[in-house]
């Protein structure tokens, strides 16, 4: 029996428009944001799910509500959806970055999987457990739609765990997932299968 995931990333953060990584850290939506977050809830309304999880980060939270609201349900919080942590490039872009490391940001966009920021979390690390989470949100929810909104890098990771694309390409294979928009994952009997990717709601 077949699971569909939706899977949406938060509206635009503050740091986001100025394309900082913001990772763990807990950075509240911009007004863009919010306008997304309820666009988001009126494309869901139209298309209802059984249930809703994010992320604990309060910009994931908050881009779920106005779906909450709207179908009347809580949202469920799974700390396996939280962002993968960056450590020394939380808050800074990567041009920022590589002003000041210019090898290790350069190692970085070859392989960002095995040339990880400095005091970041290990990408294989939080690609198993994003993997894990949505694994864990289908079998709670057998042959139902579930809404899931979570981060960039951490659903990227996951996506290339589920479906089979070596880690390292993530960054390629998916470049952006959009603010506030929904890609489709039908999840069945352990295998993963892509149907739509950055789907705008507005």
């Amino acid at each position: 029996m077949s699971t569909t995931l939706l899977l949406a990333r938060h509206g635009q953060s503050v740091w986001h428009t100025e394309n900082r990584y913001a990772g763990v850290s807990d950075i509240p939506l911009t007004e863009t944001g919010r306008a997304q977050a309820e666009a988001l809830g009126r494309w869901v309304e139209a298309r209802p799910v059984a249930a809703v999880w994010t992320s604990p980060l309060s910009r994931a939270v908050e881009t779920a509500e106005p779906v909450c609201r709207a179908l009347g349900l809580a949202a469920h919080r799974d700390a396996g959806l939280r962002e993968c942590d960056f450590g020394v490039a939380e808050g800074r872009t990567l041009a920022e970055f590589a002003a000041e490391e210019p090898e290790r940001a350069a190692a970085y966009r070859v392989d960002p999987v095995a040339h990880p920021f400095p005091a970041a979390e290990d990408p294989r690390a939080a690609a198993a457990r994003g993997a894990e989470a949505l694994q864990r949100i289908t079998g709670a929810h057998p042959g139902a739609r579930v809404l899931v909104v979570a981060h960039n890098s951490l659903l990227r990771l996951a996506l290339c765990a589920l479906l089979s694309i070596p880690l390292r390409e993530y960054r390629r294979v998916f470049p952006a997932l959009r603010n506030g928009a929904v890609s489709e994952l039908v999840m069945d009997g352990g295998t993963a299968g892509l149907l739509t990717l950055n789907v705008p709601c507005a």
